[in-house]
């Protein structure tokens, strides 16, 4: 969810390829890939959920091979990219649709989730954060049961890569939804204290579950965001400022975490740093409905490579291969702290 600064750059858009049925450049770099976050990364869990945040009609999927999956992009999602740029086989699939083969990872994001489990009840049912974790824990079990051994397991998953999104719906979809009651109770700066303590036991709680390779993506643009400028008056200023106050405790955070766990590396992504040389920047290419989503079988605009944003919160999949793109390797010191994706799957 980022409004992307303008740029010349357009980096990596043309040159994954889009058959994801082989890997890139050899072996893969990790064994598995464990997704965690929300719309921007949930692959289908949504789907049979009673909620109105689901993208499991066209046209979201319009320029995906399989068509409406329940991504809430036109294509690929910037996790099923960082999937082909590590090396793996496909996209990981998502939790609901699991049946026994995990071994390559499993995805675990749902649209409207967020750090705070009261997070996206605006639409209806989701899986927060809390929620995903305790998935992981299933999977785990499973994991075990494949593996026959338990430390083998924890050595297994020790080399794997670890993705969270998590915030942005937090801000959207919680503290400036209007009449707020978590607005009421936080200022900016202390509801995000207060996010990242939450976040932080969180992230520890994935470490303890054998994670040691984990990169966290900070909180976009939000304040360029159609749907929220559209919203309840609170000025693109605002907005900017809060998240800032997030991010900013994020790569506190990331720095703690480091030195806390041992034998584990943390890192930070900065969506609001990553760039994109796109025509249309703040509008969708789609008609939306009142959430903001894509009105089921409406058309979208033709030229969606040309666009940021496909409804009015969602990147398009041209949007996606730039974050991916620029999250694996890092065009400019303040995309990644300490350094990207390519640098953290290296690492142990």
């Amino acid at each position: 969810m980022a409004c992307l600064k303008d740029s010349l750059v357009l980096i990596f858009v043309f040159f994954v390829a889009p058959n994801m049925t082989s890997r890139v450049d050899g072996e893969s770099q990790v064994p598995c890939y464990f997704i965690f976050g929300d719309s921007l990364s949930d692959a289908g869990n949504n789907n049979a959920l009673l909620t109105l945040a689901k993208a499991n009609y066209p046209p979201y999927g319009v320029d995906f091979y399989f068509g409406p999956t329940g991504r809430f992009t036109n294509g690929l999602t910037m996790v099923d990219i960082i999937a082909l740029l590590v090396g793996l086989n496909q996209p990981i699939p998502p939790f609901a649709n699991i049946a026994t083969d995990i071994e390559e990872g499993v995805n675990y994001a749902s649209g409207g989730a967020g750090i705070r489990d009261e997070t996206g009840s605006y639409f209806g049912d989701h899986i927060s954060l809390t929620e995903q974790l305790a998935n992981h824990r299933d999977i785990i079990s499973r994991l075990t049961r494949i593996i026959g051994d338990e430390a083998a397991t924890q050595t297994y998953l020790n080399k794997c890569l670890y993705t969270v999104d998590m915030g942005s719906n937090d801000y959207i979809f919680n503290y400036f939804l209007p009449e707020s009651g978590t607005r009421k109770l936080f200022t900016p700066d202390q509801f995000a204290a207060q996010l990242i303590n939450q976040y932080s036991q969180q992230i520890r709680s994935l470490y303890d579950a054998g994670a040691r390779k984990i990169a966290l993506f900070g909180v976009g643009r939000l304040g360029c965001i159609p749907f929220v400028l559209a919203s309840n008056g609170i000025t693109q200023e605002i907005i900017t400022r809060a998240v800032q106050l997030f991010n900013g405790r994020l790569v506190s955070l990331v720095d703690e975490l480091n030195k806390d766990l041992a034998n584990s590396k943390f890192i930070y992504i900065n969506l609001t740093s990553i760039q994109s040389g796109f025509k249309v920047l703040k509008a969708g290419c789609c008609p939306v409905n009142n959430n903001g989503l894509c009105i089921p079988y409406s058309m979208p605009c033709p030229n969606r490579d040309e666009y940021t944003i496909l409804d009015c919160i969602h990147p398009t999949q041209a949007t996606n291969h730039v974050i991916a793109a620029t999250s694996y390797n890092a065009s400019h010191p303040s995309d990644a702290y300490p350094f990207d994706i390519s640098h953290l799957v290296q690492q142990y």
